[in-house]
């Protein structure tokens, strides 16, 4: 079982039928969308090709949210050490003789003196005068500023509104269009995030929050807890704050979200090389197992998947790297235990790796609505494949997300006075040949669950003892779950 999930970045070399399903193949786990480029009638169309290519595969949206970019530029401007750029936040302008932001206040915010990078820092100005809505820049770092680029203004506090305009629409997109999770730029605060679950008014999507500077990491427990998954953007975070220790907090970043079994991704320029090379770099190769190491769900490719050459080979590449860092990892993790808590289903979480250890045991069943039992189980790392069977498939879908994970879902709806559902689950999963006479299955769940109530007891069957003792038989009329 593969556990370290692979998140993809679709774009113009990727959105087709033959290549989404070759990189399904080849490791895919989650279609990530940027909404940053492109308009929004692209978007829909992508998001109905990957429903319709790859219908288990669940659909991460990137919203702009606070992320300041340059706009489209008709002419995307060169430069030299010394020469100088004016931005503006007059988007009236093409780029030619000024380059415009999306932030119509930056200017307002900065002063002389203030240093601004752009394209992940590879690019450094620094601000000689304000003269109006125009910043003049003094350029640092030759090179290009192309269209849909970010900027950053380091140590400089934006009055950046905490829900745009474009937010919201973005949102009633995401909603209208069933994806299943969404990304939101800069998460400074717990508030940040219940603002935009005020405008989700619903369970769906799910949220992805971007630890991407100070004030993120400043605040990352509540940030976490606040959250459904965690995605760490070292392009902004290593910019915002320093780029000699975004390893250091990266870690702290994991280490906090494994504290809440939450997932969490990391990105940027994985294997930026492999954009226009079909090899990567030893470093890269070396930046990919240290993330499976320090415990990380996923790892995502951006434009190596969205608009590089070689979209099959980085997701193959990746997928092996990960392979080779986990056999590794599984003897160590053998031998330690993550410490969840003292509540009675954090405490449970605990003692179920030890019996997973202890027994021969195959396969771990997690019966859940929401998908805690299989979070707390994940940060374990097993080396059992987990199967978290929910009875909401927009759920379902989503759990393809978790480590070692693969969500499935059950048109049987669970119990709330009864533990029978667990039955009903088994038998459904053992016609559809997800576990089978052999399997010594360990599951977990909720018996007579209660608002609120969280994994309550663990149930451990030889499937075939349990097969022949209910007479199982495939002639039965099968349940017509289905993954969704």
């Amino acid at each position: 079982m593969r556990h370290t999930r692979i998140v993809c970045t679709i774009g113009p070399n990727s959105l087709n039928d033959s290549t989404l399903l070759a990189l399904y193949d080849a490791g895919l786990s989650v279609a990530r969308l940027n909404g940053s480029h492109a308009d929004l009638d692209w978007h829909r169309k992508a998001i109905k090709k990957i429903h319709d290519v790859l219908p288990d595969v669940p659909i991460l949206l990137d919203i702009p949210g606070r992320k300041i970019r340059t706009t489209q530029l008709l002419h995307e401007p060169s430069f030299t050490v010394g020469d100088t750029l004016i931005l503006t936040t007059d988007t009236s302008h093409d780029g030619t003789k000024k380059v415009p932001v999306n932030y119509g206040n930056l200017h307002a915010d900065l002063s002389a003196g203030n240093s601004i990078m752009a394209d992940d820092g590879t690019l450094r100005f620094t601000v000689i005068k304000i003269d109006g809505p125009d910043i003049h820049c003094r350029v640092e770092t030759s090179g290009q500023l192309k269209s849909r680029k970010g900027i950053n203004v380091p140590f400089v506090s934006l009055n950046t509104p905490q829900v745009t305009s474009r937010d919201e629409q973005m949102i009633a997109f995401a909603c209208d269009n069933k994806v299943d999770f969404i990304g939101l730029s800069f998460v400074e605060s717990a508030a940040h995030i219940i603002a935009f679950r005020n405008l989700i008014n619903n369970s769906w999507p799910r949220i992805v929050a971007k630890v991407e500077n100070q004030g993120g990491m400043d605040r990352v427990h509540e940030i976490v807890e606040a959250a459904d998954a965690i995605m760490i953007d070292r392009g902004d975070l290593s910019v915002e704050t320093s780029l000699y220790d975004v390893a250091i907090k990266q870690k702290q970043i994991i280490e906090a979200a494994r504290r809440h079994g939450r997932p969490v991704i990391v990105a940027t320029e994985m294997l930026h090389t492999m954009i226009q090379n079909p090899f990567p770099t030893k470093a890269e190769v070396t930046d990919i197992s240290n993330a499976v190491l320090d415990g990380c769900a996923a790892t995502m490719l951006s434009g190596e998947t969205a608009i590089g050459s070689f979209p099959l080979e980085a997701v193959a590449t990746m997928r092996k790297v990960i392979d080779a860092a986990e056999s590794h990892l599984q003897s160590e993790l053998e031998r330690t235990n993550v410490s969840c808590g003292t509540s009675v289903p954090e405490a449970m979480s605990s003692v179920i790796p030890t019996l997973c250890r202890s027994l021969p045991i195959t396969k771990i069943v997690a019966v859940t609505r929401s998908g805690y039992a299989a979070r707390m189980i994940a940060v374990h790392r097993l080396r059992q494949p987990i199967l978290a069977v929910s009875d909401d498939a927009a759920a379902a879908r989503s759990f393809n997300l978790i480590a070692g994970t693969t969500g499935v879902f059950s048109d049987v709806s669970f119990s709330r006075s009864s533990a029978d559902h667990i039955v009903h689950v088994l038998k459904m999963l053992w016609k559809r040949e997800l576990i089978s006479n052999s399997d010594e299955v360990l599951v977990t769940g909720i018996s007579y669950p209660t608002p609120g109530s969280r994994m309550n007891t663990i149930q451990i069957y030889n499937i075939g003892d349990l097969a022949n003792t209910l007479a199982w038989s495939d002639e039965d009329e099968s349940s017509s779950s289905a993954t969704p």
